[in-house]
């Protein structure tokens, strides 16, 4: 019998930290769950750890590739293997709260015309305070900015602060359906960074999006940390701006250029309004 979802986990060198991750999925109730780690590291550091789990839900494979890939190419060794209805990215280091997947059920149930679903975020880890802090700050105001996008529909909304605003959610506080995944034929390989703000922007303008006003995520902060430097590096300042020049690009092209720069209109005026007013 298929799960009810699948867990996609790419690996690279945290084993602690992994085998959180997978404990938190296996603590679920009233869902069935099968995880899929897709191990990245050349030595194959997560075969041991994962394999002395000894659980029929937890499969292992390995990354041929010597040298490694994009989280992009990763993800996308996993997620064909999926059996689930609907199918969750989470990294190797994130948490995902007791009885989330419960909810998911019930919310893809009350949503049928949603095909991606995401939550809050709470942040946590071994961070200075002030780089926590920071964070809550950024993934609250995201909050405030999903719950406005749910009351004006499944799509534009959402797309739009995507696009021309920020990044609403992380790849591990949203779950899919299955069909969605396989019909978007998964992550854009080209794309070194935002490769999955690409792909959940793909995934909201065709099949639309649900904001749960939960926590969806216990995101791990660490210290140091590449994606939350407060001095980040040429090469990922570049890499980042390249992400988006694509991301941007590929939208007009696909989309076409009204589409584009209506969107790009509406989120800059109406939904800026919106977000202005007092709640």
């Amino acid at each position: 019998m298929a799960p009810d979802i699948s867990v996609i986990i790419p690996a690279f060198r945290r084993p602690k930290e992994l085998l959180d991750a997978i404990a938190s999925v296996l603590r679920q109730r009233n869902v069935t769950v099968e995880i899929i780690v897709v191990d990245d590291s050349p030595e194959a550091a997560a075969r041991e750890p994962v394999q002395g789990l000894d659980d029929p839900r937890v499969f292992y494979m390995k990354n041929a590739n010597p040298t490694g890939g994009f989280p992009s190419i990763v993800r996308n060794l996993g997620w064909p293997r999926a059996r689930g209805t609907f199918i969750h990215f989470l990294d190797d280091d994130d948490i995902v709260p007791d009885g989330h997947y419960a909810e998911v059920l019930k919310a893809f149930a009350d949503h049928p015309e949603s095909g991606i679903l995401f939550g809050r975020i709470e942040p946590f880890g071994t961070a200075p305070d002030s780089q926590l802090a920071h964070e809550r700050q950024f993934f609250e105001q995201a909050a405030r900015k999903a719950r406005a996008c749910n009351k004006l529909g499944p799509r534009w909304a959402f797309v739009g602060r995507m696009l021309f605003d920020q990044l609403l959610f992380v790849c591990s506080a949203c779950v899919l359906r299955r069909e969605c995944v396989e019909q978007l034929e998964g992550f854009d390989s080209d794309i070194r960074l935002m490769e999955d703000a690409d792909f959940h922007i793909r995934a909201m303008r065709r099949f639309g999006a649900f904001y749960m006003d939960r926590v969806s995520l216990h995101y791990r902060v660490g210290a140091p940390s590449l994606m939350h430097s407060p001095n980040p590096s040429e090469v990922q300042l570049r890499d980042e701006r390249e992400g988006h020049r694509l991301i941007h690009s590929k939208y007009r092209r696909e989309r076409g250029h009204l589409e584009y720069y209506a969107l790009q209109v509406f989120t800059r005026t109406l939904l800026k309004i919106g977000s202005e007013r007092p709640h």
